[in-house]
């Protein structure tokens, strides 16, 4: 039997907030944690014959899961793929993907296109990945099949959501949906953006496509109370399922939110990073890749957003990671309206929050519980994801709090290198990251020597 450990001097354990010594016990044919001892063993109380990794100074956390990625395989794979966007993810420390159903074609919207995105991510994963399915027009007898078929709950859009194959639903569809959803282990996750402004001629007609200013007056703050308005109406009818806001983005949102939960509705909210560390404010005419939907709002929105974080009203921090072809940003013409919305993130999450969150007192602590345990109880994997503990996957990373760096096209190891935090100074920067004792990521040597172990959950 293989035994590997891994010891330091600053580890984060589960329920606690500070880091402490501790040496973690790993049965390496199983990759998982089979003790963990809070102190640091010698060399001379270890098992002979042991693979040791010893983090040294650096603090040693457990892998991120990130439970909102469009990985565009199969179909759109000039976009991205499992190949590229798991080497991404692994790169920040994300050990755990959570695959959205679009942008891919097919769409994970029935157990058989499931088959074809699990056909195409076999054998090309750095990273771990699960699956969500979609709920879209008309696929309403698909739904129970795919929960037993392992998807880890359902996406659905309020609005447009960019592709043809993946429409959006009304309230016709949802309740339909809901219905046949609501005694099954299942969440259903909402693109909780609704438009219900009448159609007019003159809308955006003397607006100039290259502001920014332009483009956040098109998808106001109304969308977001509008959706989750009806969300919270709906979930009233269907108490038994739980309901998740994908990537919020609007502040005014937040009492509609806080009233659901007080009135004990299974809700749960996510938001990203790039609402947590941009705003609209500094982004300036044409500078599409900073295009996404629901947009990105004020610094003063931003602020109620760490608040609204910091207070439990949202639950936790996702990528959002939606990626396209450079061409669809529309980055020459500065064509803010016409791009592609979507920001490219993977492998620098954890560096973001952490340079924004000490800012506001963050603890490192804080932050994995936004990142990795709660994200893994969301996409029901929180008995083997998320925490350093006896029983779990040995998915851990190694991480230099201090370092600092600057994000280049060069360090960026997403298939198109196009991100609005290119030419930013970070803190916090991963040295190492293992999947199940295994290392999958090295700051030196990159993937060098190193193939392509994840599993499909």
């Amino acid at each position: 039997m293989t035994i590997i450990i891994c010891r330091g001097s600053q580890v984060l354990l589960p329920d606690s907030d500070s880091l402490q010594p501790a040496t973690i016990i790993i049965e390496g044919d199983s990759g998982k944690i089979v003790e963990v001892h809070r102190r640091l063993l010698s060399d001379d109380l270890l098992p002979s014959h042991v693979q040791l990794i010893d983090a040294g100074p650096n603090v040693i956390l457990p892998g991120l899961v990130d439970a909102h990625v469009h990985l565009n395989e199969p179909g759109r794979t000039d976009w991205e793929g499992f190949y590229t966007g798991t080497k991404a993810a692994a790169s920040g420390g994300v050990t755990t993907v959570v695959d959205m159903p679009l942008n891919s074609i097919p769409p994970t919207v029935s157990v058989e296109n499931l088959s074809v995105k699990r056909a195409s991510a076999h054998g090309q994963c750095f990273t771990d990945v699960a699956f969500w399915g979609g709920v879209i027009p008309g696929n309403q007898s698909h739904l129970k099949a795919l929960v037993e078929a392992g998807v880890k709950g359902f996406k659905c859009f309020l609005i447009e959501s960019g592709v043809d194959e993946f429409p959006c639903v009304d309230e016709e569809d949802l309740n339909v949906a809901m219905s046949s959803l609501q005694n099954e282990p299942t969440t259903l996750l909402f693109h909780a953006e609704l438009d219900n402004t009448p159609p007019s001629s003159s809308k955006n007609e003397e607006s100039d496509p290259t502001s920014y200013s332009t483009f956040l007056h098109s998808r106001p703050d109304a969308f977001e109370i509008n959706a989750i308005s009806l969300i919270t109406r709906l979930q009233t009818k269907y108490p038994n399922l739980p309901c998740h806001i994908v990537h919020l983005s609007s502040s005014k949102a937040l009492p509609l939110i806080r009233d659901a939960k007080a009135a004990g509705l299974k809700l749960s909210v996510e938001t990203c990073f790039h609402y947590l560390c941009l705003f609209a404010e500094n982004i300036p005419r044409g500078e599409t890749i900073a295009k996404c939907c629901p947009p990105i709002r004020e610094a003063s929105n931003r602020e109620l957003l760490w608040d609204a974080l910091k207070d439990g009203t949202i639950d936790f921090v996702v990528s959002d990671h939606s990626p396209c072809t450079t061409e669809l940003k529309k980055i020459d013409e500065g064509d803010v309206m016409g791009a592609w919305g979507g920001i490219s993130t993977l492998g620098l999450g954890l560096s973001l929050l952490w340079t924004e969150g000490s800012q506001r007192g963050i603890s490192i602590a804080q932050i994995i519980d936004w990142t990795s345990v709660k994200t893994a109880k969301h996409a029901g994997l929180s008995e083997r994801k998320g925490k350093l503990q006896t029983g779990y996957d040995a998915d851990l990373v190694i991480w230099d709090p201090d370092a600092e760096f600057a994000v280049t096209q060069e360090s960026l190891n997403f298939k198109n290198k196009v991100s609005p935090y290119v030419g930013l100074k970070l803190r916090g920067r991963v040295e190492k990251t293992f999947i199940r004792g295994s290392i999958v990521y090295d700051r030196i040597s990159g993937f060098d020597g190193v193939n392509p172990s994840g599993e499909l959950l």
